[in-house]
């Protein structure tokens, strides 16, 4: 991974504070989600490329 620069007069600043519960929560929810998409997309690229005899 590597160094993301700056752009000039741009400037970024991080807020270290912890995510609530429901903060959490709405992540992982999204990230399940997301995961299953992937799945799904993968499978139908997958048996769209198999041949049949």
């Amino acid at each position: 991974m590597g160094l993301i620069k700056e752009p000039k007069e741009i400037d970024f600043y991080v807020d270290p504070r912890p995510l609530t519960a429901k903060e959490q929560k709405m992540i992982s929810d999204f990230i399940k989600a997301d995961k299953k998409k992937s799945k799904r997309r993968r499978k139908t690229k997958i048996n769209t490329n198999a041949r049949t005899v």
